[in-house]
């Protein structure tokens, strides 16, 4: 109950520090009266469903819709806010001024300027249409995204042999169907030699995929599709009555990936056979610094050959950064998700930015150290925010050269 009150304390003074903006430019009791019932409102919604947030059923519709408009509302606000905090830091050191320079100390002190206001009302205009965007169309603004990389020791009939890379559909999250369909055809139109999925597959539970495998056994590669797991594909994050509960949730997700014929390596590894040669690919459990360790790269790799050349496939990016790119086995390749770039940042040409670099060095594309890549996909789905802006959900496309 204390988190709450405080929680809720930094809400309000964030509310009414914004509503500055809207009473210097307008007396309308109308516009006044809405901008506090929808602030207060959209607070007391999301202390409600988060409060209640205790079932087995991991992140609902409603709970998600609680963090947007949560989002929604708050975001804008800070926007506006530090263009008042400017405008008070100016009228506070003017009001100084005016002080030891003037002799009278009636009215001395500046009102709020109005075309301040309107600039701070402006700019919050931008992320709040930007978040609208984001939950409505944005969550399905699927992007295709493609890349080439070249090896020295790439095999000769390896050649131009392309790849593609999706991570973390988190069914439970999906609301459009006929979205969905356009984003497991826009996969199958890339035509790759190859499906690669690495990870998070469902938020929580396995009931949540039902309804879409249909939908992803649809898919379609020449040389097969695999898979690994994510952290959300433990369960380890939502109650469970009994131990025996959660073990056979996560036998259930795991009989998700056949079904929808993915091959699931669970600290495994297979052959990709081309002409003469062979490519290694290597799948681990999730390896993560903040989530669950559950992958054994030595394992993974016990039937392949230090020689070869290796794929590997794991969730969690943190993985390749601590463990995998200096790693005395060469690991030519790996693919991870698990960031989804926050599903909120600004991507431009030059350009590329999200809260989530402050936690993850790897967060979104591909990087490189020693001739040794990882291509960090940005996500298929999405997770607590229902939306995305900037970020926008990805199908990778990676085709191997030969230097």
């Amino acid at each position: 109950m204390f988190r709450w009150i405080i929680f809720s304390a930094i809400i309000i003074l964030i509310d009414f520090y914004a509503f500055q903006s809207v009473k210097t430019v307008t007396k309308n009791k109308a516009v006044i009266i809405l901008y506090w019932f929808f602030s207060i409102a959209i607070l007391i919604y999301f202390i409600y469903k988060i409060s209640n947030f205790r079932n087995s059923q991991g992140l609902s519709h409603s709970v998600m819709l609680a963090f947007g408009l949560l989002l929604l509302s708050v975001l804008p606000k800070i926007t506006a806010i530090v263009l008042l905090f400017g405008e008070d830091i100016f009228r506070v050191t003017k009001t100084g001024v005016n002080y030891f320079s003037t002799q009278t100390t009636s009215g001395f002190f500046p009102e709020r300027r109005a075309f301040v206001s309107k600039v701070a009302l402006g700019l919050a205009a931008i992320p709040f249409a930007s978040i609208i965007y984001g939950m409505v169309k944005g969550k399905y603004n699927y992007q295709v995204i493609k890349h080439t990389l070249f090896f020295d020791d790439l095999p000769e009939s390896f050649d131009g042999f392309t790849l593609t890379h999706i991570s973390d559909i988190h069914s439970g999250s999906f609301d459009n169907e006929e979205k969905i369909e356009y984003g497991v055809d826009l996969i199958n139109e890339q035509q790759s030699d190859v499906i690669l999925f690495t990870g998070d597959i469902v938020n929580n539970v396995a009931e949540e995929m039902d309804p879409w495998i249909s939908h992803f056994s649809k898919l379609k590669a020449n040389y097969g599709k695999y898979s690994v797991l994510g952290n959300h594909d433990y369960g380890e994050y939502v109650r469970w009555n009994s131990s025996e509960e959660k073990e056979q949730n996560f036998r259930a997700i795991k009989e998700i990936h056949p079904k929808i014929g993915f091959n699931l390596l669970l600290n495994d590894s297979v052959y990709l056979e081309k002409g003469n040669d062979k490519i290694a690919l290597v799948g681990v459990e999730n390896w993560g610094t903040r989530f669950k360790k559950a992958g054994d790269l030595a394992l993974a790799s016990l039937k392949i050959n230090k020689g070869d050349f290796k794929i590997l496939m794991s969730h969690d990016p943190s993985h390749w950064d601590n463990e995998v790119k200096n790693h005395e086995n060469n690991y030519h390749l790996t693919l991870s998700g698990h960031t989804h770039g926050m599903q909120f940042g600004i991507e431009i040409p030059g350009f590329k930015w999200s809260p989530v670099q402050y936690v993850y060095k790897q967060w979104a594309g591909i990087y490189s150290t020693m001739e040794r890549y990882i291509n960090v996909n940005r996500g298929f789905g999405f997770l607590a925010f229902p939306g995305r802006v900037g970020i926008w959900p990805e199908i990778t496309v990676i085709t191997l050269k030969k230097k």
